[in-house]
């Protein structure tokens, strides 16, 4: 009897909503599966793009992995490790974030059957680590090096390289003119892993073929004063002088003051206002530099000073603009004019100040150092260049990945093909359950080729039979979906070729995040996080309200 009325042990906060068990490892799999369901049809050269409109009603129309998922705005819990995987794929490779989310939610949907018979989460995540394991090995033994070639060979494979990751975007009508653009950019800033010394620069109007690549540095002109028609546009072998100062008068600060006992005194001070600006001035011009730089406002009076001695300036340039042309030209940005040595100045063969569609450009070319480079990218709508800066950026990490892990290895679902084939036979010589959760890794790697068939409008098992057949007779390790016309083709003498890199982290990260998705088997929603913020704002309102009536019966009563 007394163990009957024993009270209930209550431990979480009322309204705390808790969900366990085999539910909901299936419930998250689900939301996974809608999350790569959602970004399926943007793989391949042939995938769809997507229009995403969001609050602020801006639009973007993209099919890079990365950038749809960070769009989407997921909230449930678990799908949003599918967008970290595919973030942190975009920041450390830049290419295959679609891939790594479809591989992720293909894993999850092949393990959903095994977690609806009861298979412990445990016994599949053992598996798919060791799958995961193999493949990657495996990825590394077909990589082919293309370390020890000359200079021209380097740039051929590195261009087929960037066309491949190009065929699949927005512009992918043009791989071949932006993917020698992209290795020459690349190959411009050599060993330096700065991405920001590439600068892209987007001008509306004109075609994609107009877009050009500037071995140096390009910006677009700054706000200039009266003056500045007269400066010259044109310079050969110019010192350039960079600065991080204001060149125009300034006025004293509001609360400053001065006592004079005699008016002429006034004359004196305001006097040598002007003597500092002139004296600031002339020691720019005694330099010897003909284009001067700031980050800060060159004034009016700067600006016609130096156009009467025909020096080109120009102030509020952007810190990044600043900091690529010092790193280009050899300059170092100074924070006072004074002792102006040759040494701290830059120099570049030719400077011009060019017309580019409205705008018009500041181009450095010919720099000494020459560890910079300028995409001025054109093109029709706004939205259509915002995509095309995307695919470049993914262009461009990519070639550099290829530069420093020189190995590649085929596309157009090949290497996926080979490894499903690999852990199928390696599977056969596994005794107990782990075998079905090896064949099912292997079979999520198929959804590779398969939807890049789907989304080209091929027949997918047609395909996928002929792959498999050639795969099986251990010639056509090579031989991935020929996106043209609809058949199998030999993606390495295609020159359908990808980073190994790409691969290896993609197969890594999709496999960590299916086994961490699948080791959560319970879900706390703590009702205080949800109405965190409206609570925050009622006590905010109700210190301010209190506050305000307690300081008004205080100033209104008497004190006794």
């Amino acid at each position: 009897m007394a163990a009957m009325m024993q009270p209930q042990i209550i431990l979480l906060k009322e309204g705390t909503d808790t969900s366990q068990g085999r539910a909901q490892v299936v419930s998250n799999i689900n939301a996974c599966s809608a999350v790569g369901d959602t970004v399926r049809t943007t793989l391949g050269p042939r995938g769809m793009d997507k229009l995403i409109h969001d609050d602020k009603g801006g639009v973007t129309i993209s099919n890079d992995g990365a950038t749809i998922m960070r769009l989407l705005d997921i909230v449930h819990p678990a799908a949003k490790i599918l967008v970290d995987i595919a973030k942190s794929q975009d920041s450390e490779v830049g290419d295959g974030t679609t891939t790594v989310v479809l591989l992720a939610a293909e894993f999850l949907k092949e393990a959903k059957p095994y977690i609806e018979d009861g298979v412990h989460p445990h016994s599949l995540i053992r598996s798919y680590r060791l799958a995961g394991n193999m493949a990657i090995q495996r990825v590394k033994e077909l990589a082919v090096s293309i370390e020890g070639k000359s200079l021209e060979e380097k740039k051929l494979l590195l261009a087929k390289c960037a066309a491949t990751t190009l065929s699949s975007k927005l512009i992918g009508g043009e791989k071949e003119f932006f993917a020698s653009m992209v290795v020459d950019a690349v190959l411009a800033i050599g060993n330096d892993d700065r991405l920001n010394l590439i600068g892209i620069k987007k001008v509306p109007g004109g075609t994609m073929r107009d877009s050009f690549l500037v071995n140096g540095v390009a910006f677009k002109k700054t706000f200039s004063y009266a003056g500045f028609e007269q400066q010259p546009k044109k310079f050969l072998s110019p010192k350039i002088l960079l600065l991080n100062i204001e060149l125009e008068l300034k006025s004293e600060k509001e609360n400053a003051e001065i006592r004079l006992s005699d008016p002429l005194q006034y004359q004196s001070i305001v006097d040598a206002e002007w003597n500092i600006i002139y004296d600031k001035l002339d020691k720019c011009v005694k330099s010897g530099a003909k284009i001067v730089l700031s980050r800060l406002a060159i004034g009016d009076l700067a600006t016609q000073y130096f156009a009467d001695r025909d020096i080109f300036c120009a102030g509020r340039v952007t810190e990044e603009d600043l900091q690529r042309v010092a790193a280009a030209t050899g300059g170092t940005v100074q924070t006072s004019v004074n002792n102006i040595i040759d040494e701290v100045l830059g120099s570049c063969e030719v400077f011009e100040e060019k017309q580019v569609g409205n705008e018009r450009f500041n181009i450095f070319s010919g720099c000494p150092s020459g560890q910079t480079a300028t995409i001025v990218l054109r093109g029709g709508a706004d939205q259509f260049i915002e995509e095309a800066e995307r695919s470049l950026h993914d262009a461009i990490m990519i070639v550099r990945r290829a530069v420093k892990n020189s190995t590649v290895v085929p596309g157009g679902g090949a290497i996926d093909m080979e490894i499903s084939k690999y852990l199928r036979q390696h599977a056969r010589t596994i005794a107990g359950k782990s075998q079905f959760f090896v064949n099912s890794f292997a079979k999520a790697l198929e959804v590779i080729p398969r939807q890049l068939c789907d989304n080209a409008g091929f027949d997918a098992t047609d395909v996928l039979n002929k792959l498999r057949q050639k795969h099986a007779t251990g010639e056509g390790a090579n031989y991935g979906v020929d996106i043209n016309t609809g058949g199998i083709a030999d993606s390495f003498a295609n020159f359908v070729w990808e980073p190994s890199v790409v691969k290896i982290n993609a197969i890594n990260a999709a496999t960590e995040a299916a086994c961490l998705i699948l080791s959560v088997d319970e879900t706390v929603k703590n009702p205080k996080s949800e109405s965190a913020q409206g609570d925050a704002a009622a006590s905010a309102m109700a210190g301010r309200g209190g506050g305000a009536m307690r300081g008004r019966g205080g100033r209104g009563m008497r004190r006794r």
